[in-house]
C-alpha cells in the first residue's frame, strides 16, 4: 500500500498515531466490535512535513496521534517515505 484513502465526509481529520502499542488499542478494541476487523500500519513521514502538525493528546499520557485535516490527506500521502506496511490485523 503506497497511500491512504481520502477521508469520507464524515470524517474531517485524519489521526495517524504516534505508537504501535497504540494503533493495536484501536484496532483491537474499537475497530474490531464496530466493524469486524482491525488493522496496524507502519509508515515513515518526512519530518518537515509533520513539524506542521502538533502531536495531540487524545484521552491519556499513552494516546499520541496527529490531527491532519481531510484536505491534507494527498499531502500526507506524498510525504510517506517508502511503503505503508501491515503489520498486525485483528478479526
Amino acid at each position: 500500500m503506497k497511500q491512504f484513502p481520502p477521508r469520507l465526509p464524515e470524517q474531517p481529520i485524519f489521526y495517524p498515531v504516534t505508537t504501535e502499542e497504540y494503533a493495536v488499542k484501536i484496532a483491537r478494541d474499537w475497530n474490531v466490535p464496530a466493524s469486524g476487523s482491525g488493522f496496524v500500519t507502519r509508515f515513515e513521514v518526512r519530518r518537515d512535513f509533520l513539524a506542521h502538525y502538533d502531536i495531540q493528546e487524545a484521552g491519556g499520557s499513552m494516546h499520541h496521534e496527529y490531527w491532519i485535516p481531510a484536505e491534507d490527506v494527498d499531502a500526507f500521502n506524498a510525504a510517506i517515505v517508502g511503503a505503508i506496511e501491515v503489520v498486525r490485523s485483528f478479526r
